[in-house]
Protein backbone atom coordinates (compact mmCIF):
# COMPACT_ATOMS: atom_id res chain seq x y z
CA UNK A 1 0.00 0.00 0.00
CA UNK A 2 1.46 3.43 -0.78
CA UNK A 3 2.13 5.93 2.01
CA UNK A 4 -0.74 8.65 2.22
CA UNK A 5 -0.02 11.80 0.20
CA UNK A 6 0.53 14.82 2.43
CA UNK A 7 -0.97 18.19 1.50
CA UNK A 8 0.56 21.15 1.46
CA UNK A 9 -1.00 23.29 3.65
CA UNK A 10 0.35 27.36 3.93
CA UNK A 11 -1.48 27.45 7.29
CA UNK A 12 -0.17 23.71 8.68
CA UNK A 13 -0.06 24.24 12.37
CA UNK A 14 -4.21 24.90 11.58
CA UNK A 15 -4.33 21.48 11.55
CA UNK A 16 -3.63 20.57 14.36
CA UNK A 17 -5.79 23.27 16.39
CA UNK A 18 -8.48 24.00 14.25
CA UNK A 19 -12.07 22.91 15.37
CA UNK A 20 -14.07 24.91 13.28
CA UNK A 21 -15.73 27.62 15.25
CA UNK A 22 -16.76 29.68 12.27
CA UNK A 23 -17.40 32.98 12.72
CA UNK A 24 -13.86 33.44 15.02
CA UNK A 25 -11.70 33.35 11.04
CA UNK A 26 -14.20 35.95 9.29
CA UNK A 27 -10.76 38.06 8.78
CA UNK A 28 -8.80 35.30 7.63
CA UNK A 29 -7.05 35.29 4.15
CA UNK A 30 -9.07 33.95 1.71
CA UNK A 31 -6.39 31.65 0.22
CA UNK A 32 -4.75 29.85 3.15
CA UNK A 33 -4.97 26.50 1.71
CA UNK A 34 -2.81 25.17 -1.29
CA UNK A 35 -4.13 21.72 -2.60
CA UNK A 36 -0.72 19.34 -3.56
CA UNK A 37 -2.10 17.38 -6.34
CA UNK A 38 -3.16 14.01 -5.29
CA UNK A 39 -0.44 10.71 -6.87
CA UNK A 40 -2.02 8.08 -9.09
CA UNK A 41 -2.71 5.27 -6.51
CA UNK A 42 -0.18 2.21 -6.80
CA UNK A 43 -2.95 -0.03 -6.90
CA UNK A 44 -4.91 1.71 -9.55
CA UNK A 45 -1.60 1.35 -11.81
CA UNK A 46 -1.17 -2.01 -10.61
CA UNK A 47 -5.17 -2.90 -11.50
CA UNK A 48 -4.85 -1.45 -14.94
CA UNK A 49 -1.86 -3.75 -15.69
CA UNK A 50 -3.37 -6.57 -14.47
CA UNK A 51 -6.97 -5.68 -16.49
CA UNK A 52 -4.90 -4.96 -20.07
CA UNK A 53 -2.91 -8.38 -19.45
CA UNK A 54 -6.27 -10.21 -18.84
CA UNK A 55 -7.83 -8.20 -21.66
CA UNK A 56 -4.35 -9.33 -24.34
CA UNK A 57 -4.52 -12.98 -22.78
CA UNK A 58 -7.45 -14.54 -21.58
CA UNK A 59 -10.45 -16.61 -23.88
CA UNK A 60 -13.03 -14.07 -23.07
CA UNK A 61 -16.58 -13.42 -23.86
CA UNK A 62 -17.71 -10.35 -25.43
CA UNK A 63 -19.83 -10.01 -22.68
CA UNK A 64 -16.73 -10.63 -20.29
CA UNK A 65 -14.75 -8.59 -22.69
CA UNK A 66 -17.03 -5.50 -22.32
CA UNK A 67 -17.40 -5.53 -18.46
CA UNK A 68 -13.41 -5.62 -18.25
CA UNK A 69 -13.03 -2.61 -21.10
CA UNK A 70 -15.36 -0.92 -18.86
CA UNK A 71 -13.88 -1.59 -15.35
CA UNK A 72 -10.58 -0.57 -16.76
CA UNK A 73 -12.05 2.60 -18.49
CA UNK A 74 -13.55 3.45 -15.37
CA UNK A 75 -9.85 3.06 -13.61
CA UNK A 76 -8.41 5.28 -16.62
CA UNK A 77 -11.37 7.82 -15.64
CA UNK A 78 -10.08 8.01 -11.95
CA UNK A 79 -6.25 8.97 -12.78
CA UNK A 80 -7.31 11.65 -15.68
CA UNK A 81 -6.83 9.06 -18.57
CA UNK A 82 -10.07 10.39 -20.44
CA UNK A 83 -8.81 9.54 -24.20
CA UNK A 84 -7.79 6.13 -22.51
CA UNK A 85 -10.94 5.88 -20.61
CA UNK A 86 -13.24 7.33 -23.65
CA UNK A 87 -11.94 4.50 -25.91
CA UNK A 88 -12.51 2.06 -23.49
CA UNK A 89 -16.03 2.63 -23.10
CA UNK A 90 -16.65 2.80 -26.67
CA UNK A 91 -15.02 -0.54 -26.91
CA UNK A 92 -17.33 -1.51 -24.06
CA UNK A 93 -20.52 -0.57 -25.47
CA UNK A 94 -19.13 -2.28 -29.34
CA UNK A 95 -19.31 -5.38 -27.38
CA UNK A 96 -22.34 -4.66 -25.20
CA UNK A 97 -24.98 -2.45 -26.35
CA UNK A 98 -27.12 -2.57 -23.28
CA UNK A 99 -24.24 -1.67 -20.69
CA UNK A 100 -25.56 1.60 -18.97
CA UNK A 101 -22.60 2.54 -16.90
CA UNK A 102 -20.74 3.09 -20.30
CA UNK A 103 -23.41 5.37 -21.99
CA UNK A 104 -23.77 7.07 -18.73
CA UNK A 105 -19.55 7.71 -18.98
CA UNK A 106 -19.95 8.69 -22.36
CA UNK A 107 -22.66 11.06 -21.89
CA UNK A 108 -20.19 12.98 -19.32
CA UNK A 109 -17.18 12.77 -21.96
CA UNK A 110 -19.81 14.79 -24.56
CA UNK A 111 -20.72 16.98 -22.70
CA UNK A 112 -17.71 18.02 -21.54
CA UNK A 113 -16.59 18.34 -25.30
CA UNK A 114 -19.90 20.46 -26.08
CA UNK A 115 -21.26 17.64 -27.73
CA UNK A 116 -24.58 18.07 -26.01
CA UNK A 117 -27.08 16.29 -28.36
CA UNK A 118 -24.98 13.48 -28.30
CA UNK A 119 -24.39 13.70 -24.66
CA UNK A 120 -28.66 13.85 -23.78
CA UNK A 121 -29.01 10.76 -26.13
CA UNK A 122 -26.59 9.17 -23.82
CA UNK A 123 -28.40 10.07 -20.89
CA UNK A 124 -31.56 9.15 -21.90
CA UNK A 125 -30.11 5.64 -23.34
CA UNK A 126 -28.59 5.07 -19.23
CA UNK A 127 -31.98 5.72 -17.95
CA UNK A 128 -34.27 3.38 -20.53
CA UNK A 129 -31.97 0.63 -19.56
CA UNK A 130 -31.34 1.45 -16.12
CA UNK A 131 -34.39 3.90 -14.80
CA UNK A 132 -32.86 3.06 -10.96
CA UNK A 133 -29.31 4.97 -12.46
CA UNK A 134 -29.85 8.26 -10.35
CA UNK A 135 -26.78 10.02 -11.36
CA UNK A 136 -27.82 9.85 -14.90
CA UNK A 137 -30.16 12.62 -13.84
CA UNK A 138 -27.51 14.46 -12.37
CA UNK A 139 -25.41 14.38 -15.47
CA UNK A 140 -27.96 15.08 -18.20
CA UNK A 141 -28.88 17.63 -15.64
CA UNK A 142 -25.63 19.25 -16.04
CA UNK A 143 -25.39 18.82 -19.84
CA UNK A 144 -28.76 20.86 -20.22
CA UNK A 145 -27.15 23.74 -17.57
CA UNK A 146 -23.86 23.55 -19.80
CA UNK A 147 -26.03 24.18 -22.80
CA UNK A 148 -27.62 27.23 -21.40
CA UNK A 149 -30.66 24.79 -21.09
CA UNK A 150 -31.41 25.81 -17.63
CA UNK A 151 -35.41 25.26 -17.38
CA UNK A 152 -35.25 21.73 -18.46
CA UNK A 153 -31.69 21.14 -16.46
CA UNK A 154 -34.18 22.13 -13.60
CA UNK A 155 -36.55 19.23 -14.15
CA UNK A 156 -33.43 16.63 -14.03
CA UNK A 157 -31.57 18.41 -10.92
CA UNK A 158 -35.02 18.30 -8.87
CA UNK A 159 -35.92 14.47 -9.22
CA UNK A 160 -32.00 14.09 -8.29
CA UNK A 161 -32.24 16.48 -5.47
CA UNK A 162 -35.83 14.35 -4.56
CA UNK A 163 -34.25 10.77 -4.25
CA UNK A 164 -32.00 12.06 -1.76
CA UNK A 165 -32.87 15.09 -0.22
CA UNK A 166 -30.60 15.00 2.35
CA UNK A 167 -27.32 15.34 0.26
CA UNK A 168 -26.45 19.12 0.20
CA UNK A 169 -25.24 18.92 -3.24
CA UNK A 170 -28.06 18.60 -4.91
CA UNK A 171 -29.57 21.60 -3.09
CA UNK A 172 -26.34 23.42 -4.05
CA UNK A 173 -27.19 22.42 -7.89
CA UNK A 174 -30.68 23.24 -8.06
CA UNK A 175 -29.53 26.88 -6.33
CA UNK A 176 -27.16 27.17 -9.22
CA UNK A 177 -29.61 26.32 -11.85
CA UNK A 178 -32.51 28.88 -10.48
CA UNK A 179 -29.72 31.73 -9.81
CA UNK A 180 -29.07 31.63 -13.70
CA UNK A 181 -32.80 32.56 -14.10
CA UNK A 182 -33.85 34.25 -10.53
CA UNK A 183 -31.25 35.05 -8.08
CA UNK A 184 -33.66 36.01 -5.38
CA UNK A 185 -35.88 32.61 -6.12
CA UNK A 186 -33.13 30.64 -6.27
CA UNK A 187 -31.72 31.86 -2.38
CA UNK A 188 -35.76 31.26 -1.51
CA UNK A 189 -35.37 27.54 -2.76
CA UNK A 190 -32.18 27.25 -0.83
CA UNK A 191 -33.60 28.25 2.13
CA UNK A 192 -36.60 25.70 1.96
CA UNK A 193 -33.82 23.00 1.33
CA UNK A 194 -31.59 23.53 3.59
CA UNK A 195 -33.58 22.31 6.54
CA UNK A 196 -33.67 18.92 5.12
CA UNK A 197 -29.87 18.53 4.37
CA UNK A 198 -27.89 16.60 6.76
CA UNK A 199 -25.84 18.45 8.97
CA UNK A 200 -22.86 16.10 9.56
CA UNK A 201 -22.15 16.10 5.61
CA UNK A 202 -19.51 18.88 5.60
CA UNK A 203 -21.01 19.91 1.71
CA UNK A 204 -23.69 21.21 3.80
CA UNK A 205 -21.38 24.42 4.67
CA UNK A 206 -21.77 25.05 0.85
CA UNK A 207 -25.39 25.52 1.15
CA UNK A 208 -24.66 27.97 3.88
CA UNK A 209 -22.22 29.76 1.76
CA UNK A 210 -24.24 30.80 -0.56
CA UNK A 211 -27.40 31.39 1.85
CA UNK A 212 -24.42 34.40 3.43
CA UNK A 213 -24.74 32.38 7.05
CA UNK A 214 -20.89 31.98 6.60
CA UNK A 215 -18.15 33.40 5.02
CA UNK A 216 -15.26 32.56 2.34
CA UNK A 217 -12.90 32.41 4.98
CA UNK A 218 -15.27 30.16 7.42
CA UNK A 219 -15.78 27.97 4.54
CA UNK A 220 -12.08 27.41 3.79
CA UNK A 221 -11.55 26.69 7.67
CA UNK A 222 -14.06 24.61 7.66
CA UNK A 223 -12.54 21.77 5.75
CA UNK A 224 -10.39 20.83 8.25
CA UNK A 225 -12.77 20.11 10.85
CA UNK A 226 -13.03 16.17 11.22
CA UNK A 227 -11.28 15.18 8.75
CA UNK A 228 -9.88 11.63 8.47
CA UNK A 229 -7.47 11.28 5.74
CA UNK A 230 -5.66 14.03 3.76
CA UNK A 231 -7.40 12.63 0.58
CA UNK A 232 -10.68 13.75 2.35
CA UNK A 233 -8.55 17.00 2.26
CA UNK A 234 -8.27 17.27 -1.23
CA UNK A 235 -11.31 16.28 -2.18
CA UNK A 236 -13.28 19.11 -0.05
CA UNK A 237 -10.44 21.29 -1.76
CA UNK A 238 -11.66 20.09 -4.87
CA UNK A 239 -14.96 21.20 -3.74
CA UNK A 240 -14.91 24.54 -2.06
CA UNK A 241 -12.93 25.88 -5.03
CA UNK A 242 -15.25 24.99 -7.33
CA UNK A 243 -18.05 26.14 -5.54
CA UNK A 244 -16.24 29.31 -4.45
CA UNK A 245 -15.41 30.10 -8.37
CA UNK A 246 -18.62 29.80 -8.77
CA UNK A 247 -20.07 32.17 -6.79
CA UNK A 248 -17.64 34.76 -7.45
CA UNK A 249 -18.28 34.00 -11.28
CA UNK A 250 -21.89 35.23 -10.83
CA UNK A 251 -20.33 38.38 -9.13
CA UNK A 252 -18.56 39.41 -12.20
CA UNK A 253 -15.18 38.52 -10.38
CA UNK A 254 -13.92 37.01 -13.91
CA UNK A 255 -10.49 36.68 -12.34
CA UNK A 256 -10.77 35.51 -8.62
CA UNK A 257 -13.30 33.05 -10.40
CA UNK A 258 -10.43 31.50 -13.10
CA UNK A 259 -8.04 31.53 -10.22
CA UNK A 260 -10.18 29.02 -7.71
CA UNK A 261 -11.08 26.91 -10.74
CA UNK A 262 -7.45 26.21 -11.04
CA UNK A 263 -7.24 25.40 -7.57
CA UNK A 264 -9.86 22.87 -7.92
CA UNK A 265 -8.22 21.31 -10.74
CA UNK A 266 -4.75 21.12 -8.41
CA UNK A 267 -6.18 18.72 -6.39
CA UNK A 268 -5.91 15.98 -9.17
CA UNK A 269 -9.70 14.99 -7.67
CA UNK A 270 -10.77 13.18 -11.48
CA UNK A 271 -13.60 11.45 -10.30
CA UNK A 272 -15.52 14.52 -8.83
CA UNK A 273 -17.94 16.57 -11.00
CA UNK A 274 -15.95 19.89 -9.88
CA UNK A 275 -12.58 18.36 -11.42
CA UNK A 276 -14.01 17.33 -14.43
CA UNK A 277 -15.98 20.86 -15.34
CA UNK A 278 -13.63 23.10 -13.43
CA UNK A 279 -12.06 23.19 -17.10
CA UNK A 280 -15.09 23.72 -18.60
CA UNK A 281 -15.79 26.56 -17.10
CA UNK A 282 -12.77 28.34 -17.53
CA UNK A 283 -12.76 27.73 -20.98
CA UNK A 284 -16.53 29.66 -20.61
CA UNK A 285 -14.63 32.40 -18.68
CA UNK A 286 -12.42 32.78 -21.41
CA UNK A 287 -14.59 32.55 -24.16
CA UNK A 288 -12.36 30.19 -25.47
CA UNK A 289 -14.12 27.43 -28.13
CA UNK A 290 -12.93 23.73 -27.17
CA UNK A 291 -10.50 22.04 -29.21
CA UNK A 292 -10.66 19.90 -31.67
CA UNK A 293 -8.50 17.59 -29.42
CA UNK A 294 -11.63 17.62 -27.10
CA UNK A 295 -14.14 16.62 -30.00
CA UNK A 296 -12.56 12.94 -31.26
CA UNK A 297 -15.75 11.15 -31.03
Amino acid sequence: MPKPVRLCVLAAALLLGLTGCATQHSHAPAYWLTPEPLPVPQRTEVAIARLTEILHRAELTEQQSAQLHYDRGVMFESVGLTSLARFDFMRALRLQPDLAGAYNFMGIHYTLAGNFDQAYEAFDSVLELDPSYEFAYLNRALALYYAGRIDLSLYDFTEFQQRNPSDPYRAVWIYLAHAELDPERARSKLVTLRSELDATNWGTQLADFFLGTISEADLLYSVTNNLKSPKQLAERLCEAYFYLAKWHSMQGDTERAMHNFKLSLATNVFEFLEHRYARLELARLRDEPLSMEDNVF
